[in-house]
């Protein structure tokens, strides 16, 4: 399957895939930041979002760890990218528009104190807690769950 990327959108047999970032931020046990999503309660992921025009993949995740958790190099270094990209469609109910999925480069990064504690934006997160990778692909909503189970376990 040829899969081409621009900053925002990837083609993937017909189908349109935003390109975006996931942020995967560990502590010095190796535990990983995890947010709940306001939309759905219970549900648990890594904060992420989309690839700006003109924006590199690096730079989005420092944008979007800084937008979502309030984190910035005060609090966090840069470990540098996880494994390759990965791809997901996206239920039909979760659709907008043309994008039928999501195209994902993962970066990881570390604290710099563990007692770190990131200030939920309120829209997409609502609450955090520190989760092991078993807990947290465990229970990440299952259209995400072979992009974390392959990037956070090796799977």
């Amino acid at each position: 399957m040829l899969v081409r990327f621009s900053t925002r959108v990837g083609i993937v047999g017909g189908p349109r895939f935003r390109a975006g970032v996931v942020i995967a931020v560990r502590d010095s046990a190796g535990c990983l930041m995890a947010f709940e999503r306001c939309d759905a309660p219970g549900a648990w992921q890594l904060p992420q979002g989309g690839i700006d025009s003109g924006e590199t993949p690096e730079q989005a995740a420092w944008r979007e760890l800084a937008e979502e958790t309030g984190l910035g190099p005060g609090e966090v270094a840069l470990d540098g990218p996880l494994g390759d990209w990965t791809v997901y469609e996206l239920p039909e109910n979760y659709r907008r528009g043309e994008v039928w999925g999501q195209a994902h480069r993962w970066f990881g990064f570390h604290v710099l104190r563990d007692d770190v504690h990131p200030v939920c934006d309120g829209v997409e997160f609502s609450s955090w807690k520190w989760m092991t990778v078993d807990e947290l692909v465990d229970g990440v909503v299952e259209f995400r769950r072979r992009s974390y189970d392959e990037v956070l376990r090796g799977r």
